[in-house]
């Protein structure tokens, strides 16, 4: 967890069966605005957001983030609120970074089928226009 974000802090977890899921939530004081690069430390509500990473001790890997949604006060930006970011989770996705490259590492070696069977038995619930979306970017 503190390879994804060195601020992130651990809360519980569950293992239902072969899946690790583990509740994390953000230790950052203040969090920038991507809309005008302006430090926020106002909170306006919490949500649960999950993402998929690499697995664990052979458990496929389900963080549950407890993700804050900001206030941004400077005058010029068109936002009034903001959702905390994270470099390792592009935006509104349900895989890490490293899982995405995991992925793409493997799918580019076989078809989409065997990589989705590959996948789906020990790394993450992946399937085939998963594959073929990642392969396109």
């Amino acid at each position: 967890m503190k390879m994804l974000d060195e601020k992130l802090r651990y809360l519980s977890h569950e293992i239902v069966e072969d899946t690790l899921f583990i509740q994390i939530a953000s230790e950052r004081l203040s969090v920038i605005c991507p809309f005008c690069n302006t430090a926020s430390t106002k909170v306006h509500s919490r949500y649960e957001r999950t993402f998929h990473d690499l697995p664990i001790q052979g458990k496929k890997v389900v963080y549950v983030i407890n993700n804050r949604k900001m206030f941004c006060h400077h005058a010029q930006c068109h936002r009034k609120t903001f959702a905390e970011q994270f470099s390792f989770l592009p935006y509104k996705a349900k895989k890490s970074t490293r899982l995405e490259q995991e992925i793409m590492k493997i799918a580019k070696n076989v078809s989409s089928l065997v990589a989705e069977k590959i996948l789906n038995r020990g790394i993450a619930k992946v399937g085939k226009s998963t594959i073929c979306s990642l392969l396109k970017k």
